[in-house]
């Protein structure tokens, strides 16, 4: 059994888990649980599962001491603080296509019982009245349909509006217009989707930019008679202007699958009009879609924790099994440089270049960049991990730079050359792969071409390039019981200054150091720990 427990905080398909018990996880699933009660079940966790009920706060976080990784089974994460989990090294992952075509398809059932009426027909037929001239509707055929957002569901929800003959218009303001030309959308700005669409639906995730996109300046530009679709976020809508909107005859009718306030309250000013089809936030509420959203999450968080890979996340960038197996080498490498730049330098950072030549140049280098940074901030910050590295630097004031050589290093190996730049100067590390088994060495230490192990302990000399000067050293240090494993020289020119890294199979203790120091040749003593 692997030591790894996953909590469930909400109504989460059981089969969906599979993926997760299947691994030897521990999954424990209990939901409805709120503050301290949800607090206390999380504290242990190392993942943590949620739909749209749980708000993943950042107070929740601070008592999640263990938490890794939060799998939002859905696809958006405006009930988890990304930000706040970011800054403590949690991945937030969603599954992204989970719910795209149940919503899509949900968005045009409501788009069809706005235009046709078919709810108020319903209701009036149950209540006993048949009143065929009060529910006269509109074709969906010649109209234009303004889509707000053509990530994956405003896409299909575009696709599909075709097959009904419709115009489709499009406001995104990342998407280029050939990327949709070919699917028969035009693009224009959100003022025009406003004035020349019969019938609006939005598709944009919730951030404090969309907040109110859709508000009373938005209504004023629609033409009289539109309708309105909302199966994205609440608040997407401003709902007291679109209220306002309705009463006043410019919106004929709207379609709500989310609110501001969810649930609603009972005398939602919204809920009382009969141009209002309301749904309790159905959009993803099929059987496929609830247990696809579920098993693509629990993969994802077992790949994890098993392999390292990423998938799905909103604060990480994505990396394969099979390209994490490829960056590995380098992801080891780039670790071990910044705990050794971290140990050799005396001033605080403020900034760190990375360039990568040869093959290195020409993977993804970003992941190796924060395993970089994750060595070099250790030391400075108890909570830095690949996940927040590029986060703590920012707040710490240390610019990263990076850069790309494609042309391979020296005697043709692929390598990764760091510079941290101090108040007191620069120091430069570089590395490289070695061998069948892409062994990491150290390749240079300001300047000096040494070829070292970066693992175990080591200690760092800087001295006169004088006779004796080795034998020496080994004397004290084995005077002091330190035993030598490898010992690596380097030199610019003959009789200047000489680096030695001195590999051994115990730390130096404070005594050795001394009396190395003490010897007039030698110029500086560094411990060094690159152990695991």
């Amino acid at each position: 059994m692997i030591d790894i427990k996953i909590f469930v905080a909400d109504d989460v398909s059981e089969s969906g888990l599979e993926p997760l018990r299947a691994a030897g996880f521990l999954v424990e699933k209990r939901t409805g649980l709120k503050g301290d009660e949800l607090a206390e079940a999380v504290a242990g966790a190392d993942g943590l599962v949620v739909r749209s009920e749980t708000k993943v706060t950042a107070g929740l976080l601070e008592s999640a001491g263990r938490l890794r990784v939060i799998g939002r089974a859905g696809v958006g994460v405006d009930n988890i603080d990304v930000a706040a989990a970011t800054g403590r090294g949690v991945v937030v992952m969603n599954a992204p296509d989970g719910n795209t075509m149940t919503t899509a398809e949900h968005t045009l059932a409501l788009l069809l019982a706005l235009a046709r009426r078919v709810p108020q027909g319903q209701a009036s037929l149950k209540a006993g009245r048949w009143e065929r001239k009060q529910f006269v509707g509109v074709e969906l055929r010649g109209k234009t349909l303004g889509v707000v957002g053509l990530g994956r569901i405003g896409r299909v929800v575009a696709s599909r509006a075709a097959g009904f003959e419709m115009k489709v218009l499009a406001f995104d303001p990342f998407v280029a217009p050939e990327q949709v030309r070919e699917q028969g959308i035009e693009l224009a700005a959100l003022e025009e989707v406003c004035e020349r669409a019969d019938f609006i639906t939005v598709h944009s995730p919730l951030t404090p930019e969309t907040r109110g996109l859709i508000g009373a300046r938005e209504f004023a530009r629609m033409k009289a008679g539109v309708r309105v679709i909302n199966c994205a976020r609440g608040g997407l809508v401003d709902e007291r202007a679109l209220y306002e909107a309705i009463k006043e005859g410019r919106v004929a009718g709207a379609a709500l699958d989310v609110f501001e306030e969810e649930p609603p309250p009972a005398d939602h000013p919204l809920l009382a009009l009969e141009e209002v089809v309301a749904t309790p936030h159905l959009g993803a509420s099929t059987r496929e879609a609830q247990e696809g959203v579920a098993v693509i999450v629990a993969e994802q968080m077992r790949d994890f924790f098993l392999t390292g890979a990423v998938r799905g996340a909103v604060n990480l960038p994505a990396l394969g099994a099979q390209e994490l197996k490829a960056l590995e080498p380098y992801l080891r490498l780039a670790e071990r440089l910044g705990r050794f730049q971290a140990q050799i330098v005396d001033e605080p950072v403020h900034a760190v270049e990375i360039s990568y030549a040869g093959e290195a140049a020409g993977l993804d280098a970003a992941p190796v960049t924060r395993a970089f940074l994750t060595g070099l901030l250790r030391n400075m910050s108890a909570r830095v991990n690949v996940v927040n590295a590029l986060l703590i630097a920012e707040e710490r004031g240390i610019n990263v730079t990076v850069s790309h050589r494609h042309a391979a290093g020296a005697a043709g190996h692929e390598g990764v050359r760091t510079r941290v730049l101090t108040s007191a100067g620069e120091l430069t590390v570089a590395g490289a792969l070695f061998g069948p088994t892409a062994d990491g060495r150290i390749t240079e230490i300001d300047g000096f071409r040494i070829e070292a192990i970066p693992a175990g302990n080591m200690l760092l000399t800087r001295n006169s390039d004088v006779p004796g000067v080795i034998g020496r050293v080994g004397t004290i240090l084995g005077d002091h019981g330190v035993n030598i494993s490898r010992f690596h020289l380097g030199r610019r020119e003959r009789g200047g200054e000489a680096m030695a890294v001195i590999e051994t199979d115990a730390p130096a203790d404070d005594s050795t150091l001394e009396e190395l120091r003490a010897f007039a040749p030698v110029l500086s003593a560094r411990r060094i720990s690159l152990e695991d």
